[in-house]
């Protein structure tokens, strides 16, 4: 396939697709997978239950001791990957924010910490402000540099990203590898991206560092996925779950694999509902409003949706999901008035392709095609290749009357398949 073309599952779409597709060929068995779904017990929710409750009585008994704050909130952290409960991952804000106060910013593994917090809350603006600081101070300045890339990345400051990634990017370390991978797959590399996220795994292995090997089997998986390696993707969910059977990030990919794949809609709804009694998220309400629609059920579908906006409307969540509540309000609720006034608002915390590219797709919805193809021409175009994005992009050139460049695209996103899911596929079909 063609590597400009970039993974991402999606949300909801609004096009109501005939479930007697053609399925591809079957890689998937449930006999294998189905060992990991009926895990019982989660190890990594009792050890980190019992490493809180610890340190939070040694607190309570020597609450002078603030680097205790600092192991009660990894161990809240280790609880919001287990669970997805957000609580846990603001009360880890909570206790980091207290621990640097403590230390007066002057610790710069503390400020690290924080920063890891703020940026799964997609507080990036915040977390760059941090960095900044433990810069100064210099302490394991390269740690800082990383995390510097990974955040003007985040934030689409591109040239800013590239520098701090010049400073290690020919250190044969894991985080440096992981930091290219990911620097190629923005340019659109895929292949290139493949290749040294290849050597990050090797290095996770011959370290035997089981944390690294679950985090790059996953991301490699993901990779697989985007070149259409659907049989290796799989292959590598199931060397994550080998490592944790209660990894829901790969049972989720095995369902989009089963869902988007083998076009079978009922099983990747039974894995992700099993997911879900142990693990919170919120888009996977958006995942099983796609499923719905796929298979008819738009009662079902609409349910999910109402379920996901009311979850996230919960203040814990901050702006985490904030791109999937723009594309639900304008193409779902039709509300692109308030789905246009989050996506300027966006523009001001995360002035990314992406972003811009929601708010132009937003004009669009509401008839200001273009607007929209003039935004997109400044910030969107030719500045990222992830397939949603694009497909964006195509119906705006088609809603102006630039019919020719529509077909080089839809050719390109057909090829991209998997990627976007059989709903998706289908809208590119009609372009």
């Amino acid at each position: 396939m063609n590597t400009k073309i970039v993974y991402q599952i999606l949300g909801v779409c609004a096009l109501l697709v005939s479930c007697t597709s053609t399925p591809s060929q079957k890689i998937t068995t449930s006999e294998t997978y189905n060992t990991y779904l009926e895990v019982a017990e989660n190890k990594t929710i009792q050890t980190a239950t019992e490493v809180y409750d610890f340190w939070t009585e040694k607190l309570v008994k020597s609450p002078n001791q603030y680097p205790y704050l600092s192991k009660i909130a990894n161990a809240e952290t280790q609880l919001f990957s287990s669970t997805g409960n957000i609580t846990h991952l603001t009360k880890a804000a909570t206790h980091l924010e207290l621990l640097n106060t403590h230390t007066k910013y002057q610790n710069a593994g503390y400020i690290r910490s924080l920063v890891r917090n703020y940026i799964s809350q997609h507080r990036f603006q915040e977390a760059l402000v941090l960095l900044k600081k433990a810069e100064v101070l210099g302490e394991n300045l390269q740690a800082t540099q990383k995390m510097l890339f990974d955040v003007h990345l985040e934030l689409g400051n591109v040239k800013a990203a590239e520098n701090y990634l010049n400073l290690f990017k020919n250190e044969q370390s894991f985080d440096a590898f992981i930091r290219l991978s990911k620097w190629y797959d923005h340019e659109g590399k895929l292949l290139a991206a493949i290749k040294i996220m290849e050597k990050a795994k090797e290095k996770a292995e011959n370290a035997n560092n089981s944390s690294l090997q679950q985090w790059s089997y996953t991301n490699l998986a993901d990779f697989y996925g985007h070149a259409g390696r659907i049989k290796d993707a799989y292959n590598h969910y199931l060397k994550a779950l080998k490592l944790d059977p209660n990894d829901a990030y790969a049972k989720k990919g095995i369902a989009w694999i089963v869902f988007s794949y083998e076009k079978n809609p009922t099983e990747a709804l039974r894995i992700l509902n099993t997911i879900m009694t142990a693990h919170k998220a919120p888009d996977y309400y958006l995942l099983k409003a796609e499923i719905a629609e796929y298979m008819g059920n738009i009662t079902e579908k609409d349910k999910n949706i109402q379920t996901f906006m009311n979850t996230i409307s919960t203040k814990d969540y901050g702006v985490m999901y904030t791109s999937y509540a723009i594309s639900v309000l304008s193409e779902e609720l039709q509300n692109t008035t308030k789905a246009l006034e989050i996506a300027q608002q966006e523009i001001k915390l995360r002035p990314t392709p992406q972003s811009y590219d929601l708010l132009a797709w937003t004009y669009h919805l509401q008839g200001n095609s273009a607007k929209a193809l003039d935004i997109m021409k400044t910030h969107v175009i030719d500045k990222t290749f992830e397939p949603v994005a694009m497909y964006h992009v195509a119906e705006v050139l088609k809603a102006t009357g630039n019919t020719a460049q529509v077909e080089a695209l839809k050719s390109e996103l057909l090829e991209s398949s998997f990627e976007v899911g059989p709903i998706m596929t289908q809208k590119i079909e009609r372009l």
